[in-house]
């Protein structure tokens, strides 16, 4: 087993319509105005940009996330990420009664060396840590959708 591979999966189930729901989403340099652990993001061009990520832990996660798919009809957005991760992630919207499910995907392998050294013993803490970040991300994209 590969100890620094992760995929997630996470569903949020959210206050407004999957159209509201993805012109947030893909307005991903105002990711750090609703979700508290997305400390900063950058945009480099169009599709390309660099965030850094803090949850509980004591470290940070920077990463260059380039857009690999977006279908506002299909309810998608994917990212292709480089740099302390690698791999993917991806949002898929649907209509849920009067508001939306949203599914996030993440398929990655941590370079970061410090994770990587301890990834055996500390998976249960990276593991929590990420869990923290996707409940930080629910509630605050919930409260900042009722704002908008």
């Amino acid at each position: 087993m590969n100890w620094c591979h992760y995929r997630f999966r996470s569903v949020w189930d959210l206050p407004a319509g999957p159209g509201a729901v993805y012109t947030v989403l893909e307005r991903v340099g105002e990711y750090p105005l609703w979700w508290p652990q997305v400390r900063e993001v950058t945009r480099l061009d169009e599709d390309t940009g660099t965030a850094r990520f803090r949850s509980f832990l004591p470290y940070e996660l920077l990463v260059t996330a380039r857009a690999q798919r977006r279908d506002p009809t299909a309810g998608l957005l994917e990212v292709g990420m480089e740099g302390d991760l690698e791999g993917w992630a991806r949002w898929t919207l649907t209509e849920r009664g009067a508001g939306t499910r949203a599914v996030y995907e993440q398929e990655v392998e941590v370079r970061k060396p410090l994770m990587r050294r301890l990834a055996l013993p500390c998976r249960p803490v990276f593991l929590a840590n990420h869990a923290a970040m996707m409940r930080g991300g629910r509630r605050g994209l919930s409260a900042y959708l009722g704002r908008v």
